[in-house]
């Protein structure tokens, strides 16, 4: 008998890939079919995601992975999409698109936010959403869309999220996955459904408002045309944890017994990081809205606690304007350089508003120093350590916030996605919050998007069985902190810099 594989489609905010999971005898193994680019694009009308593109490179990943698949002896069960969260397209009566996707780092986001917060007061926003307010969140960004061209959002009979959208293009059916609209401040925590009077209250139509499903729903298969043009059959389409966050949740490799004690915590990251814990229903204290804290939703009904913070943003951006400069240097150059450079020179708050948009990164973080009378960087491994040791103490006050929100003890990080083979952050986050820190798998979004299918095709029975596949199919790395004195007075510096 064949092995069972899943394609896995895991968009990021600067990449995408198509990844093979082929899942046999409760092991999972991935093979990358398909990488891309993903960058925004800027055009008259603002900062747009280039979906076409992404479409192009969806089928062609499907063609890839169909043939992988065939190389490999696997049957393919079905396919699904997972993407960064708060963005959306929106969809007219006769299935037309109307627009590009604005990307959430667009200037017209903040003014929106502004006058909604002063409309409804941030305390009933967070208890009416269990959502701390970011500028990019869709409720701000569907604000903006109504001042700037009220056509588009009055025509519109469907709003889908990112991998709602591409998982209409894959099947022809329009639904909401519950962890991407969870996302958008636009739910209710409690019941997980569209919050209505909210969004009417802000003169938004509810009507494009569709039906909410949860991770693992199958919701059809392959167009025929679509299905055509990747060479494949008619493939099931599953939906996954369709927030990447979620997937990468899900993928966290903890035991049953450490679930029930909840003494543990997860940083997913990447291009952002998010800290949180996994709870069994929203927490909206007046203390975790002050701490800035999100509710959302996960796999397997579960609520994602969790606070965003910059990520490794800071360093893509770095590394782009050091290209431009005419210094091509790969990520793991520049980590190389800044494990050289003189540590705890410089700090920055990774949240810093202007550090949120494109471009000038060098000038900002220098900028930001001079502001706070702290030398600024002048090699790239200067700037690259600003920026890791900078997260870090990021960390420890998530962490530390984490705490006492949930008034318990957190005993150990697990570092899932991407940004955990970075080592030498690993090895300054375990120094700067002081707990054993676990890091994989780093491709834990595909992790969880591909296991997520398999409950979705009833290969894998639910959350607990995906989670002790993971722990048999991957290897952990166990980093131990080390005592240093001299962190707890940077940490210090840290927080007058947020002025703590």
């Amino acid at each position: 008998m064949k092995k069972s594989g899943y394609v896995a489609f895991d968009l990021g905010a600067e990449s995408g890939r198509a990844m093979l999971a082929t899942l046999s005898k409760d092991r999972l193994e991935l093979q990358e079919a398909h990488r891309f680019l993903n960058l925004p694009q800027r055009l008259p009308s603002g900062w747009h995601w280039d979906l076409t593109g992404l479409w192009g490179n969806i089928v062609s990943g499907l063609r890839l992975a169909g043939q992988l698949a065939d190389r490999s002896g696997v049957k393919l069960e079905s396919v699904g999409v997972d993407t960064w969260g708060v963005d959306f397209g929106l969809i007219a009566a006769s299935d037309e698109l109307l627009g590009l996707p604005y990307c959430y780092r667009d200037p017209r986001n903040m003014p929106a936010m502004r006058s909604t917060r002063k409309t409804i007061g941030d305390e009933k926003l967070y208890e009416a959403t269990g959502i701390h307010p970011m500028p990019f969140n869709t409720i701000f960004q569907l604000v903006a869309q109504l001042r700037s061209e009220p056509a588009v959002i009055n025509h519109a009979k469907k709003l889908l999220f990112m991998p709602d959208l591409l998982h209409f293009f894959l099947s022809g059916e329009a639904v909401n996955e519950a962890t991407i609209a969870s996302t958008s401040q636009l739910v209710d925590p409690r019941t997980g459904k569209w919050h209505k009077s909210l969004v009417r209250s802000l003169k938004l139509p509810t009507a494009m408002l569709g039906k909410i499903v949860p991770a693992g729903t199958p919701i059809g298969t392959l167009l025929p045309e679509v299905a055509k043009d990747a060479g494949l059959e008619r493939l099931r389409v599953i939906v996954p944890g369709s927030h990447d966050t979620a997937s990468a949740v899900a993928a966290v490799p903890v035991d049953e017994a450490t679930v029930a004690r909840g003494d543990w915590a997860y940083l997913s990251s990447g291009t952002w990081s998010l800290m949180g814990a996994e709870i069994d229903k929203p927490l909206l204290s007046n203390a975790a809205r002050k701490a800035s804290f999100t509710n959302e939703r996960g796999v397997g009904g579960k609520i994602r606690l969790l606070k965003n913070i910059a990520g490794l943003w800071l360093v893509q951006e770095c590394r782009r304007d050091l290209a431009r400069l005419g210094q091509e240097l790969d990520y793991a150059t520049l980590t190389r350089m800044a494990e050289e450079a003189q540590p705890l020179r410089t700090l920055v708050d990774p949240d810093h508003a202007p550090f949120m948009s494109p471009g000038d990164m060098l000038a900002k973080i220098n900028a930001f120093a001079k502001a706070t009378n702290q030398p600024q960087p002048q090699t790239p491994g200067q700037y690259v350590r600003c920026c890791l040791e900078s997260l870090s103490m990021a960390y420890r006050r998530v962490l530390t916030l984490l705490e006492e929100v949930l008034d318990r003890r957190i005993s150990v990080l697990h570092i899932v996605g991407g940004g955990g083979r970075n080592d030498l952050l690993n090895r300054m986050t375990a120094d700067a919050v002081g707990r054993r820190v676990i890091v994989g798998p780093y491709e834990a979004t595909a992790v969880g998007n591909a296991l997520t299918q398999a409950i979705g095709s009833g290969q894998v029975r639910d959350l607990a069985h995906l989670r002790a596949i993971v722990r048999k199919s991957f290897d952990p790395v166990v980093v131990e902190p080390h005592a240093n004195p001299e962190l707890e007075q940077t940490y210090r510096r840290y927080l007058a810099l947020l002025g703590k």
